[in-house]
């Protein structure tokens, strides 16, 4: 297995919906019933990640098996905390968004990652309260949770975020 991070293109839709619908799936069969729905990320999300040029692909020897978005702050609805503080409030920051693979690939979560603090010491990240998964992946990583946002919809989100020191 050789993962690769790369941009995303336009030609790529149709494997991203596909990684979307894939990890939907991994989200419904492990309890979480409400993150993604309604059609959520659609392909106008996508396109827009791309056009901002913070969409990516994660291959697997040529095949697409993931996608996230890796977008500059300022994040509108991480201006505001609640339960809780960011580690810090002043450094700029790099938002990670809509994570997504197919479940029989692994080591997909710890190569955006990775791809991320190789461009950026310092990483926000919210999930839904059910997204276990999600939550495991960030503790694991080193994220430290850091309180609850809020989305545009009113929808509650579990804030994380983690600052790398690590001088390479």
């Amino acid at each position: 297995m050789s993962l690769v991070v790369r941009q995303a293109h336009s030609n790529d839709m149709s494997g991203i919906l596909h990684v979307m619908e894939a990890a939907r799936k991994i989200m419904r069969d492990a309890g979480n019933m409400h993150q993604w729905a309604d059609g959520y990320p659609s392909e106008e999300v996508i396109a827009s990640d791309m056009e901002s040029g913070g969409g990516f692909v994660v291959e697997d020897n040529g095949q697409l098996v993931g996608y996230f978005a890796y977008l500059p702050s300022p994040e509108p609805t991480y201006n505001r905390i609640y339960a809780g503080n960011w580690l810090d409030d002043t450094l700029s920051y790099h938002v990670v968004h809509r994570i997504a693979s197919y479940p029989n690939v692994h080591g997909v979560f710890s190569t955006i990652m990775d791809f991320c603090f190789a461009n950026g010491t310092n990483l926000r990240i919210d999930t839904h309260r059910d997204n276990q998964i999600m939550q495991h992946n960030l503790l694991k990583y080193g994220f430290t949770y850091c309180g609850l946002i809020y989305l545009l919809s009113g929808d509650e989100r579990l804030a994380y975020q983690k600052i790398n020191t690590e001088i390479s």
